[in-house]
C-alpha cells in the first residue's frame, strides 16, 4: 500500500490520508479482491467480486442484466456460502440516487427498491451494492462499531451520497467523522471517463475548453472527505476499463458486461 503526501482538510479538520490501495486477491472461494488490513483493523469483511478466472463463464451478479437468471441466482448463491458466517445480507435495486438505508438485524436474503446505500452497527450483517465503473464506498467507523457502503456514480456523488451516509452513521451511531476510515473502491479512472459539461458543472469542476472532459469521480469523493471532516481515506488503483480482463465495465463493453459485488459487514 501506497500514500500520498497528507494533506490539511478544509476548516482545520483532520488531514485525509488519500493513498492508493490495491484490492488483492481473496486467496480461496468465490472470485474477489478484497482490501489488504481491514480485516485486521476493524474487523470487517470488505471487498468486492471480479470477473473470475473463466472468460466462458464470468462471475456475473447483475440481477437486472441480460444474462440468464438462473445462472446469476447460482453465482448469488456461491456468493453467500463463501460468506456463511452472515446470516443477513442486504441488496438494493440501485437508482444513482443518494437514499441510504439504516438496517438492524436481518435473516436471509432482504432486496430492496430505489435506494445507493446502506448502514448498520449490527454484526453479522453483510451490505452490498453492485457496480461496474461507478464506485463502492466503504465507510467504517470502528470506536463505535459502524459501517456504511455506498454506490456512487456521478449523479450521486454530485448530489451528496457521501454526505448522507455519514449523516445516517451520526444519528444513528454517534458517529464523528473524524472517528471514520473511508476507501473509494475499484471504478473507471478519469482517463477512461469520458463527460459531458453537465457532469462536470454538477461536480462543481469548471468547464474549461470544448472538451471531451475526463473526471474521476473517486477524486471528487475524496475532495468531498476532505470538507466532510472525515479523518483517513484512501482510493483503489484498480480501474475496471484498464483492468477489464479483472473487472466489469459498462462503459468500456458499450453497455454488454456485467456487474460486480462490492460488500462489507462486521464479521
Amino acid at each position: 500500500m501506497s500514500s500520498a503526501p497528507t494533506t490539511e482538510a478544509a476548516g482545520g479538520q483532520p488531514a485525509v490520508r488519500a493513498g492508493a490501495v490495491r484490492e488483492s486477491d481473496a486467496p480461496h472461494g468465490v472470485p474477489s479482491c478484497e482490501l489488504p488490513g481491514w480485516s485486521e483493523r476493524f474487523g470487517v469483511v470488505a471487498g468486492i467480486t471480479t470477473r473470475g478466472s473463466d472468460a466462458s463463464e464470468p462471475f456475473d451478479l447483475g440481477l437486472w442484466g441480460r444474462a440468464p437468471v438462473g445462472e446469476v441466482m447460482g453465482r448469488w448463491r456461491a456468493f453467500r456460502r463463501h460468506h456463511a458466517g452472515f446470516g443477513g445480507f442486504v441488496l438494493a435495486h440501485q437508482v444513482h440516487g443518494t437514499r441510504v438505508l439504516w438496517h438492524e438485524r436481518i435473516e436471509g436474503w432482504l432486496q430492496l427498491e430505489g435506494a445507493d446505500g446502506h448502514a448498520t452497527a449490527a454484526r453479522g450483517l453483510l451490505l452490498t451494492v453492485t457496480v461496474a465503473d461507478c464506485v463502492p464506498v466503504y465507510l467504517v467507523d470502528p470506536r463505535r462499531g459502524a459501517l456504511a457502503l455506498l454506490h456512487a456514480g456521478w449523479r450521486g456523488a454530485a448530489g451528496g451520497i457521501l454526505r448522507a451516509g455519514l449523516e445516517l452513521l451520526r444519528e444513528r451511531a454517534g458517529s464523528d467523522p473524524r472517528d471514520v476510515v473511508m476507501h473509494t473502491g475499484v471504478g473507471v479512472c478519469g482517463d477512461c471517463y469520458e463527460v459531458g459539461s453537465e457532469v462536470l458543472s454538477a461536480l462543481g469542476l469548471p468547464v474549461d475548453g470544448e472538451g471531451p472532459w475526463h473526471v474521476d469521480i473517486r477524486d471528487r469523493l475524496l475532495a468531498q472527505a476532505r470538507w466532510l471532516g472525515i479523518g483517513e481515506a484512501t482510493r483503489s488503483a484498480w480501474c475496471t476499463a484498464h483492468d477489464g480482463d479483472r473487472f466489469f465495465s459498462h462503459r468500456a463493453s458499450g453497455g454488454a458486461d456485467g456487474r460486480m459485488v462490492a460488500y462489507l459487514g462486521f464479521r
